[in-house]
């Protein structure tokens, strides 16, 4: 199962109307199974999405409800969910192994320290960029991660270094490549998943279909060619599982929600002089940015006078629609999403509106380039993921229209033969 991080649909659907040289993916649509569209979680972003890949639950459920953690003191140094123990609830990796069959996973969100993925290396970073601009230190990081011990140090005197941090180019995307191929080959494991991310880092840079987005498909789809080859090399019976964690909007302008937050008194906040970092005092409620929406967490949940306070503030912000508020939950209504059990409320965007980090200046600031970004409702046509299946026993132009995002992972434990019962969604039918 590989993710290719940000992949709309409309990507392989329309790829002949968009001049999209990908025929990997375009073969899918003849030689397997594929959804029009998979609608996803709250929010749509990676972490909590890929964790829902293979766990078939929403982020209420599974506990992952963010990529960065909720840090209102801005005191964790930019820590995402990274560690598999905060995973609630059992895995794919986990029930392939009690089934009996070996694993492996690299660069898959939410992966370190997955005592059920026989050979791991997992997406673990301490700052962004490309490897060159990091500690070179790190690299004892990673390998420490990853295993089993020894593995990744033996890989890279044949392989050359793997990457240090979130390297999210078309370089860091055919380094897992090269790494995830070694181990189909030494290892032949019997359920394998691999995240691939440059498309993702593109999109954001650039938009949705831009030229630097649709090149950084083309690379990845050659990766995609070469790793399927392989694994059916290794097994005629492999079902290569293609998806994506979310889809992708053109975005214009930032909402910056601390500002107000801060304004009304709820924040304590201010920007330090020498490091331009910013330090919270004291904090009684605070967003937690998701991309296009932001949950608003309180410091302490039974504050009602701060809830009346906070539910005033996003009334009166929702009413001017040039603040780009399309929706605004409260906790009942968050709930009954699987999204952000802790939140008070949640601020929904429309499209083209991305929550900011402002702490000053105006509520509203423009991005003067093209931009895209996720996060936003999983009930907006752009937010839609993808869904490709071929191999073995699966159905060649088999269409199955608009799917659930939660219904991945117990299709994918039927194809492995290992039960899942804690996925509550039902499985797909891939068969002919």
């Amino acid at each position: 199962m590989i993710s290719v991080d940000g992949m709309k649909p409309e990507y392989v659907l329309e790829a002949g109307q968009r001049g999209l040289k990908i025929p990997y993916l375009r073969s899918l649509l003849a030689s397997g199974a594929y959804a029009d569209g998979v609608v996803g979680v709250w929010p749509t972003v990676t972490y909590p999405s890929h964790t829902s890949l293979v766990t078939g639950v929403t982020p209420a459920e599974h506990g992952i409800y963010n990529s960065p953690q909720f840090d209102p003191e801005h005191k964790f140094a930019d820590a995402w969910y990274w560690y598999a123990d905060q995973i609630r609830v059992p895995t794919l990796w986990q029930a392939a192994h009690a089934a009996g069959l070996s694993t492996a996973s690299v660069g898959w969100p939410v992966s370190v320290d997955a005592t059920d993925i026989d050979y791991l290396i997992p997406e673990f970073f301490r700052g962004w960029g490309a490897t060159k601009d990091l500690n070179p230190a790190d690299r004892y990081l990673i390998a420490a991660l990853s295993r089993p011990t020894g593995m990744l140090a033996q890989m890279q005197a044949e392989l050359g270094p793997y990457m240090m941090g979130n390297d999210t180019s078309t370089n860091g995307d055919q380094i897992k490549t090269r790494f995830a191929l070694d181990i189909l080959k030494r290892h032949t494991p019997r359920f394998m998943t691999l995240h691939l991310s440059s498309l993702d880092d593109a999109e954001h840079s650039h938009g949705p279909f831009s030229a630097e987005a649709n090149a950084a498909l083309e690379a990845v789809d050659t990766m995609l060619a070469s790793l399927a080859h392989e694994a059916q090399a290794v097994d005629p019976a492999t079902v290569v599982v293609i998806v994506s964690d979310h889809g992708f909007a053109s975005i214009t302008h930032k909402v910056n929600l601390y500002i107000p937050f801060i304004a009304a008194g709820l924040i304590d906040a201010k920007i330090d002089p020498e490091t331009q970092a910013p330090q919270v005092a004291a904090w009684r409620a605070e967003p937690w940015m998701a991309g296009g929406m932001a949950a608003i967490e309180l410091r302490d949940p039974n504050d009602k006078e701060t809830a009346a306070q906070v539910a005033a503030l996003l009334q009166r912000l929702q009413t001017d629609p040039g603040n780009g508020i399309a929706e605004i939950l409260d906790h009942r209504a968050v709930a009954q999403r699987g999204g952000f059990p802790d939140a008070a409320f949640v601020v929904v965007l429309k499209p083209g509106y991305y929550t900011g980090a402002n702490l000053r200046g105006e509520l509203i600031t423009d991005f003067h380039e093209p931009h895209g970004g996720h996060g936003f409702s999983p009930d907006y046509p752009e937010m839609r993921a993808a869904f490709f299946a071929s191999g073995a026993g699966i159905g060649a132009h088999r269409d199955l229209g608009i799917i659930d995002m939660r219904q991945i992972a117990p299709t994918v434990a039927k194809l492995l033969g290992a039960p899942m019962p804690s996925a509550k969604a039902g499985s797909l039918q891939l068969a002919p």
